[in-house]
């Protein structure tokens, strides 16, 4: 009873002075919600809804929002253009100051940082007094224009056939996503289940990680230059099985639970925090789908530029930074040139050390200094760094299984189209990326085993908080897939599967019996079956 009603949700609203008592499964999705909550207004389902609770606040429209009662019920206001009206004229008046100064000018470089700086000056207006820049279709044009002359006049255009690269002017246009108080705690755990949330959520919740960790406040960020930068990042990010921006998420989300699960706030300064966070939003930028082996023996573009070294990682560092020098997405502006260079470098140094080429270079490195670590010294302190973004980049398996398990089948997906190509091509093929030679047990054993536990287990040493939540679970994961990996391993035995024996392989893999009853069949009727013992690993048990 008290589960199936904790599957549905009771809002109240304010219709017009009546109290509309709407009911929905917490499993439906914001749009669903959203659309209901029209529908009880008699609005087109594609209204712009805003939700306020009784103090005027805005609530997020998602299945998590908080219970209220008919005493305080939610106000829904459409959202309309006329709010702005009185607001336009005073917007379009210091945009004409600034385009009339601009076309007195003789030399466009001269005006581009006063431009820029006015720029994000009525930027941040519209931000602070809710305006909503979409709408504003002169100043639009007007802006895009100003940018589109200077562009024009500027002879260091950055790869103007990437089209990805150029921000989005419409950035600022959707409303500031509040997240409920319950996702807000999720998102701090490793548990957290990336599966659920669209891209623009994504990019909400990346958002808030940036607020909650004090990083727009204390290095002065222009919150919609963080807008616009996270979405230019998606827009760089392929639809690739697994390398694609829930992936980038996924790394991020578990680099924030990391920071606050250790309390890294407390031993890092800002900058390192800075640094590891854009590092592990960065990480995987443009990612083709296909690993470094296969750019290197194809002698592709990427390996014959960057000498075979890390072509993929390198490659990834190289798109961060050209979507840093656009001002529009240079989260990065208020910084001097010095404090920038050594953010750049540090972002670098953490790109770079996610290739798994160096993966027992970087271990080996943190393993002899974690014994005696330093956190005022400054290599102790990067080699951290370094090994925290390994474990975020790889750190699937230390989620719930089913989260993790669907990110296992991705990358299988993945590995299988390049073999596939590998083998098109004539180029050799390794065999855990084989179709045909790797299931998914024998591919998470060894890696789990060998790669994940020894990494993490060496940050246990600095950090004991993450036993329970993150090194355990990779036991549990590897001890799953190792059963799975037994049940293989006797079905592959059979050579013919009565039905007995299905039935005795259900109540083993199911009920986890304490052993498992073959039959072996060299024929095919149960006459010419016989008995064998399946060994588990409590006892030995004659059936």
């Amino acid at each position: 009873m008290g589960s199936a009603s904790s599957a549905y949700r009771v809002i109240y609203l304010d219709v017009d002075g009546r109290i509309q008592k709407v009911v929905f499964s917490r499993f439906c999705s914001p749009y669903d919600i959203k659309e209901l909550f029209c529908t009880a207004l008699g609005l087109p389902r594609n209204t712009t809804l805003s939700l306020l609770d009784s103090t005027g606040a805005m609530v997020s429209i998602d299945p998590t929002m908080p219970h209220n009662t008919e005493r305080s019920p939610y106000r829904v206001v459409p959202l309309t253009g006329g709010q702005l009206a009185d607001k336009e004229e005073l917007f379009q008046n210091v945009l004409t100051q600034v385009a009339e100064q601009f076309s007195r000018a003789f030399k466009i470089n001269e005006l581009k940082t006063e431009v820029t700086n006015r720029l994000a000056m009525l930027e941040k207006r519209v931000e602070l007094e809710g305006m909503k820049v979409v709408e504003i279709e002169k100043c639009r044009s007007d802006i895009k224009k100003l940018r589109e002359e200077m562009a024009s006049r500027n002879n260091s255009h950055f790869l103007d056939d990437n089209k990805k690269l150029t921000p989005r002017r419409d950035v600022p246009s959707y409303p500031k996503y509040h997240l409920s108080q319950e996702t807000v705690e999720a998102l701090r755990q490793p548990t957290f289940d990336v599966w659920q949330w669209e891209p623009n959520e994504m990019l909400s919740c990346l958002e808030h990680m940036y607020h909650d960790l004090d990083l727009v406040k204390d290095f002065n960020m222009n919150p919609i230059t963080l807008k616009r930068w996270l979405l230019c990042i998606h827009d760089n990010y392929r639809m690739n099985p697994f390398h694609n921006f829930r992936h980038c998420f996924c790394v991020t989300q578990m680099m924030y639970s990391m920071i606050c699960l250790c309390s890294l706030q407390e031993t890092f300064t800002q900058v390192d925090i800075l640094i590891l966070m854009t590092a592990a939003v960065c990480h995987d930028l443009d990612h083709p789908g296909y690993n470094n082996m296969y750019q290197i023996n194809a002698r592709t573009e990427l390996a014959v530029r960057y000498n075979d070294i890390s072509p993929l990682e390198n490659h990834h560092c190289a798109i961060a930074f050209q979507i840093f020098s656009q001002p529009d997405c240079n989260i990065f502006s208020t910084f001097d040139p010095e404090a920038f260079k050594q953010i750049r470098q540090g972002i670098i140094t953490l790109i770079l050390a996610t290739d798994m080429a160096r993966h027992g270079e970087i271990l080996d490195s943190f393993k002899h200094k974690v014994d005696s670590f330093d956190f005022t010294d400054e290599e102790h302190v990067t080699c951290l760094k370094m090994v925290l973004i390994k474990c975020c980049d790889i750190s699937n398996e230390v989620r719930p299984m089913e989260v993790a398990e669907p990110w296992a089948d991705c990358l299988l997906e993945e590995y299988f189209m390049q073999s596939d190509r590998e083998k098109a091509e004539g180029l050799p093929v390794a065999p855990f990326m084989d179709r045909e030679k790797v299931t998914k047990p024998t591919a998470q054993i060894g890696f789990i085993k060998f790669v994940l536990i020894p990494m993490f287990e060496t940050v246990m040493k600095l950090f004991p908080q993450i036993e329970d939540v993150m090194v355990q679970p990779l036991r549990e994961s590897r001890d799953r897939y190792e059963e799975l990996k037994q049940i293989d391993d006797a079905m592959n035995e059979v050579r013919g599967i009565c039905v007995c024996t299905c039935v005795c392989v259900f109540y083993y893999f199911y009920l986890r019996s304490t052993c498992l009853h073959v039959l072996m069949c060299s024929g095919s009727d149960e006459q010419s079956c016989e008995c064998f013992y399946f060994r588990c690993r409590k006892r030995k048990v004659r059936t």
